[in-house]
């Protein structure tokens, strides 16, 4: 193991005992709610991130076990935004289901917890049809709750789904937020989003092979926080199988070659894919040992700062 990899997996491992950060301690941020894959890995919850923009959290994506995540995240770095009340705005990258799995938890679970506003829902076509069938299936559950013995609102199951396209698709007092297209296999609509304060911006690729408009998107960001799969553990592949990952993610040697032309802050690794046994030292390694842009590999609940290396960086 090289010195330069041992300095990052030491910088890495070292987040999670970082201490607690509140809210108004950054102006934008992103959590790591689940860093999984469809692989059933019991240390990585299904993919969803938090940005965090002047004490509100807005989720990417809703994999498995969403609103636990929030929720141990909250406690560990004092991030009220990541309360179940709070949840109330979400964006979908694409609706693979593991990126979408958690979604009648995100609706739900904080409505049962009585949060009042309906979630708002921005996703590619689609998610309007998903949120609507989701509720359906709900239907009774919902309306035991409304009409029964508990003290439930009426408002807050709601899912307002909002389809999208290039461009701006949000904008508050806080954050705006832009989708581009990615490159992710047949699925032309799967999108990469682009969060901007006024002075930060941090980049969530979604499910991507190297892609000229998530380059384009990553040129100087504070973060870019990207998917990548091992160049060693493809080889353990074959068939239609290799085919596929390889038309619909990223090797570590095309994320090295994209950072090196975009020139992020750092990357943060997520949604990594390994095969064949690789450890998680070889995966940051293939990638370290082509850019000089700093690279942490992910970890469920991990907090990155934009404008600000974990502590200890040089």
């Amino acid at each position: 193991m090289t010195a330069r990899l041992l300095i990052y997996l030491l910088l890495v491992v070292g987040l999670t005992g970082a201490p607690a950060l509140g809210a108004d301690d950054f102006g934008l941020a992103v959590v790591l709610l689940g860093t999984g894959t469809p692989n059933a890995t019991p240390d990585r919850q299904g993919p969803a991130v938090a940005i965090i923009g002047g004490g509100k959290a807005y989720i990417i994506d809703a994999g498995t076990g969403i609103v636990r995540q929030a929720e141990a995240a909250r406690r560990r770095h004092g991030l009220e935004a990541l309360a179940p009340g709070n949840l109330d705005t979400a964006f979908l990258t694409h609706l693979h289901s593991d990126h979408t799995l958690g979604l009648a938890d995100l609706a739900l679970t904080p409505w049962v917890l009585e949060r009042e506003k309906p979630l708002s829902l921005f996703g590619p076509p689609g998610t309007k049809k998903l949120g609507d069938h989701l509720i359906k299936a709900y239907e009774d559950d919902i309306r035991i709750r409304i009409d029964g013995s508990q003290p439930q609102n009426s408002t807050g199951w709601q899912i307002d789904g909002r389809e999208i396209s290039p461009g701006l698709i949000f904008q508050d007092d806080r954050v705006s937020v832009k989708a581009v297209r990615a490159c992710h296999g047949e699925i032309t609509d799967s999108y990469a989003f682009i969060f901007r304060t006024a002075a930060r911006r941090i980049v969530i690729s979604g499910d991507t092979t190297y892609c000229s408009a998530v380059v384009e998107a990553a040129k100087g960001a504070d973060i870019l926080v990207h998917e990548l799969y091992s160049d060693a553990g493809f080889e353990a592949l074959s068939g239609r199988w290799a085919a596929y990952h390889k038309s619909h993610h990223t090797s570590a040697t095309d994320l090295a070659r994209l950072v090196n032309q975009a020139r992020p802050g750092y990357l943060v690794l997520y949604h990594q894919l390994s095969w064949g046994g690789v450890p998680e030292e070889r995966s940051l390694e293939e990638i370290t040992a082509q850019t000089d842009i700093p690279v942490f590999y992910g970890r469920d609940l991990d907090l990155y700062s934009a404008g600000q290396l974990p502590a200890g960086n040089e």
